[in-house]
């Protein structure tokens, strides 16, 4: 492995690992919808404020959301919708694991 492809398979790390955590996915899925502000999305999770925003600020420095201030709101938007045909790829993995499992029994 090369130096240049082990820094590629770095930042591909750190994009999954942003991914990485049931909040996160389902911040993405909303996102993807239309722009949301925090207190819209605090209330989807049933958290309060500070940690929402820490996954928000995880997921935009990993450069998959982005966000624009608005008076005292911040209102955040899903930059990288591509990402949307891999977490449809996950699904068919996971539906493929159930099938598998079913047979199993």
């Amino acid at each position: 492995m090369t130096e240049q492809q082990l820094l590629q398979l770095t930042a591909r790390a750190a994009v999954l690992k942003a991914l990485a955590h049931p909040t996160r996915l389902w911040l993405v899925e909303q996102l993807q919808q239309q722009e949301r502000c925090v207190c819209e999305l605090t209330d989807g999770v049933n958290a309060d404020i500070s940690t929402v925003s820490k996954h928000l600020s995880v997921l935009r420095q990993a450069g998959i959301i982005s966000s624009r201030r608005e008076g005292k709101q911040i209102y955040y938007r899903l930059q990288t919708p591509c990402l949307l045909k891999m977490l449809s790829c996950v699904e068919n993995v996971i539906e493929q694991n159930a099938s598998a499992q079913a047979k199993l029994v």
